[in-house]
């Protein structure tokens, strides 16, 4: 058993979930924020999340949920946001800017937020004055859904004062989980953010008919665009082959449980983006992470073709074939 510390996890969704289940494993209470009331009663009553990941058990005996986010964060000394990035903005107007003095903060997010175009460690600091070594990122590769079935998973814990990140490391290890730290709190969450955007990308191809052979190409450049980005972003000497990014990337663009890859392949084969987004009844990061990377890179002027090709069919009404058939040519 590691040391006891008061953690809390804000969110209801299947990441959130996900968390939850392997804190539970070390725990003996996790404070869980959940805004929907009738959410925490269904919970209680039948001992999982049956909106998200209906088949992880929980030990309710564990859980401390409310939907009074100042209650949890005030009992909690470190806290795990699990919320769309798109939404984080909205769920924490529900506190003032000191809520989270004093407290360490790790972000299960991998998004931008569309109201400022930063990363999650930058909105924090920024807006509520949380000092970057008490900020940290929760990584993979790992999808929730393979957690749920407590298959062997992978996870990067990232803070600039290490010893934060491996509280949390060992806080979410478990027989089926095997955490490591890093430093690179920008590489890794920025990494996060546009293996959505390519995973997006490789679903297009894919409802376009495109096969293995294209898709190969597609994310071995994709992970070249990411070097180039996060290097001109914060250049520090990074193994981009390692699992935080490169694993990262590949679960994400070929999973069936990846949502991105599923918005995109709806794109692909013809759907708009709204029926898209109804269909898939969850949050795809990299539809509005697309966006916010195109705003940031006016700035960095990084070459990002694919980012742009993704870029163009969601605004810009461009017809899918015809921009891959232009990104193919390209990237060759």
């Amino acid at each position: 058993m590691v040391d006891q510390t008061n953690i809390a996890v804000i969110g209801g969704g299947s990441w959130a979930t996900a968390i939850v289940k392997m804190l539970g494993n070390n725990q003996d209470s996790v404070f869980w924020w959940l805004r929907d009331k009738s959410q925490i009663a269904s919970i209680e009553k039948h001992g999982n999340n049956p909106r998200y990941l209906p088949t992880v058990k929980l030990d309710i005996e564990k859980l401390n949920m409310s939907s009074d986010l100042n209650e949890v964060i005030s009992k909690s000394s470190i806290i795990i946001f699990a919320v769309p990035s798109a939404f984080l903005k909205e769920v924490l107007s529900e506190t003032n800017k000191t809520a989270l003095k004093d407290k360490t903060v790790f972000s299960a997010i991998k998004g931008i937020v569309p109201e400022n175009n930063t990363i999650v460690g930058d909105f924090i600091h920024n807006q509520y004055g949380v000092p970057y070594s008490d900020i940290g990122v929760i990584t993979g590769p790992c999808h929730a859904e393979e957690v749920a079935l407590e298959k062997l998973s992978y996870l990067t814990v990232a803070c600039q004062d290490e010893a934060k990140a491996e509280v949390i490391a060992a806080n979410l290890s478990c027989d089926y989980i095997k955490a490591k730290v890093s430093d690179d709190i920008y590489g890794t969450e920025y990494s996060a953010v546009l293996k959505n955007i390519f995973a997006l990308a490789n679903g297009i191809c894919n409802g376009l008919g495109y096969g293995d052979n294209f898709q190969a190409v597609l994310i071995s450049n994709g992970i070249k665009e990411i070097k180039r980005f996060v290097d001109a972003v914060h250049p520090i000497d990074r193994d981009i082959k390692s699992s935080a990014y490169l694993g990262d990337l590949l679960v994400t663009a070929y999973s069936k449980f990846s949502r991105n890859r599923t918005f995109g392949n709806m794109v692909g084969q013809g759907k708009t983006v709204e029926q898209a987004m109804e269909e898939l009844n969850m949050v795809a990061e990299g539809y509005y992470a697309v966006k916010c990377i195109m705003e940031v890179n006016n700035i960095h002027r990084v070459e990002m073709p694919i980012t742009s090709a993704v870029y163009r069919i969601l605004y810009e009404g461009i017809s899918a074939k015809d921009e891959m058939k232009r990104l193919a040519d390209i990237i060759w």
